[in-house]
Order: structure tokens, then sequence, then C-alpha cells
């Protein structure tokens, strides 16, 4: 395993794996054998960094989520790994009732949320301390300064190490770092988006916006971390759900556009001189960008994830990855 620092304020900083498994399903769709299973075999390779949320699933059984949560929680006990791993998890996208969705019923990120949905997570992952906390997705109707404020008072308590934002707009990411370093308050310093090698179109809405894909990583986004050096980018869904290897799982059609053959052909072109999985070159080409990516995988087999640890290992040439990025 390979491993990179998040953070830069030494008493919150950690040294995490350069890949991160997702516990989304586990609890749920995935039973507590196999995410067992597959969390041992993680950690047994060296992975030391987990990622759930407070909603998660809540789909699954029209539920308002939490299960993730609640297994890991159990893992982490049975196991005696709390200080080996850096779990984060995410809230204000957890429905306020069983049976709604965060698209119409979210908790949001007003201060009293973010302390009580704090407390619940802690409780369920029977922990003293959460080693780093999202902003899960955009609320408009809570003052910026509200939330920052709140995160803050967290990290203050000692009850949260870093924080983090997803499915944010770059704008509003942008406003409420310079909202915290404004007052001295710690600051977001990890983004969770979705991110892969295939470039989205930006002009077809998705589930988290009505004008363009809000969770999917664009020019602008990439444009900010590029100036902003201290901060990490964790990669959701940069597998696709499967579309690069299964005919079952399509590309969306915010993949149907020009660009999106020829980078598929430079992309089996290197997995044919590489021997390597499709899959396997895509973590690699992430985990060797030049900004810092850390891929956020989810599984469901022991077999998938072997398949993505063996990705780490994977070093792409100068050349190969100089093919990859001129492919458009």
């Amino acid at each position: 395993m390979k491993y990179r620092t998040i953070g830069t304020n030494p008493e919150t900083r950690r040294k995490v794996s350069v890949l991160s498994l997702g516990a989304m399903m586990f609890g749920t769709a995935i039973d507590e054998a196999t995410s067992y299973a597959i969390l041992d075999r993680y950690v047994e390779a060296g992975g030391t960094f987990i990622d759930t949320a407070n909603n998660y699933a809540f789909w699954h059984d029209w539920t308002q989520g939490g299960e993730s949560e609640t297994l890991l929680g159990r893992w982490l006990r049975s196991r005696g790994v709390v200080d080996q791993v850096v779990i984060a998890t995410k809230l204000g996208a957890r429905p306020l009732a069983p049976g709604t969705s965060y698209t119409d019923n979210p908790e949001g990120l007003s201060a009293t949320v973010i302390k009580e949905s704090a407390e619940r997570s802690r409780e369920r992952l029977g922990v003293e301390k959460l080693d780093l906390l999202y902003a899960h997705i955009e609320d408009p109707t809570t003052p910026l300064q509200e939330t920052v404020e709140a995160f803050a008072a967290l990290v203050a308590e000692g009850v949260v190490g870093l924080l983090g934002v997803s499915n944010h707009w770059t704008w509003r990411v942008e406003r409420a770092r310079q909202l915290a370093a404004a007052a001295g308050l710690p600051g977001y310093e990890v983004l969770q988006y979705s991110y892969s090698y295939l470039r989205p179109r930006a002009d077809i809405p998705g589930e988290l916006s009505r004008d363009g894909n809000l969770g999917m990583v664009g020019g602008d986004l990439l444009s900010y971390l590029r100036e902003h050096e201290d901060l990490t980018l964790v990669a959701y869904s940069p597998l696709l759900n499967g579309a690069y290897v299964r005919r079952d799982k399509p590309l969306g059609p915010e993949f149907d556009h020009a660009g999106t053959p020829p980078r598929l052909r430079a992309l089996h072109e290197v997995a044919a001189e590489t021997g390597a999985t499709v899959n396997q070159v895509v973590l690699s080409w992430l985990i060797g960008h030049d900004i810092s990516v850390i891929p956020l995988v989810g599984v469901s087999s022991l077999a998938q994830l072997n398949e993505n640890l063996a990705a780490v290992d994977l070093e792409l040439t100068p050349e190969q990855r100089a093919k990859l990025d001129a492919a458009h």
C-alpha cells in the first residue's frame, strides 16, 4: 500500500492509504459477513481510509439511513482497529423522515443539525472523535457563516478532526473557506466529488442539481484544486459503477459526446500495454494525477477489492500517461 497526508494542520492532518474504501452499501445490500470480509481484507492490505455517511443507505429500504455507520461501528469494536483506520462520514443529506429523500426532505446544514447529526454519527460508529466530517450536499437555506462556524465548533470541542465538503459549487467552497480563514477557524480541506478518466458533459442536469452535474468534477474545480495544493480530492465513482467493463452497465448520457470514444481507445491501449485491467488503469491514472486525488472505490466482493488493490502498484510510464491525457 502507498500513503499520502490529508490536511495541513499538524494537530488534525492524517496519513491515509491512496485507495479509499466506500462502505455505502454495507449493512443493507451487502450483508454483514461479506462486509466484514471486505473490510478485513482491505486493512490486511494496508488500507486505512474508509468512507461512509449518516444517510447510507436510506434508499435500500427507504429508512433515514445509518445502517452503514452502525455496521462499521460493530466491525471497529470487534476488530479493535479504531486507532488504525481513518473513518470519514458525512451529514446534511439525511432524510428527515422515512420514505423521503435528500432531494426533497434533507436535514440540511444548520448549526443544530451539524451538532446533533455529528453526535448521532459518533454514537453509531462508537467513536469519541470523527476523523473526517463532510458537508454532504448544498444547503442554500442556511447562511454559509452559520455552517462554517458550526463545523469549526466541533473541531474546537475535539469531536471532529478534519473537515470536508462534497457536491457543492466551487464558488461556495471557496466562499466557505474564505469565511473560515477570515475568522481564524478551520475550514474544508478535503473535497469529495465524482471523478473518473472519462470527461462528463456539464450541460445535462444530474440528481444533485437542476442546472448541471453538480457532484461531478469539471474544469472549474480542477483549476481550483491546482491553485490550492493544500486540498485533497477524494474521487467517488471512479469506475463509473462498472461501466468501463460491463455491458449491462452502460455509460450515462453525460458521457455521450465526441470525446468519449478516443479516451476509451487510449484506455484500452494502455491496459493492453501494461497487462492490467481497464479498471486498474483508471485507478492508477487517478492516483498519479497532477493534483492530490484519492480514488474511493465501492466493492461488493473480495475479487473486486483485490483487483482494485492491485492498481496501487501499477506504475504508468510517462508515455502512457501522456497518451491517456492527450486523448480527446
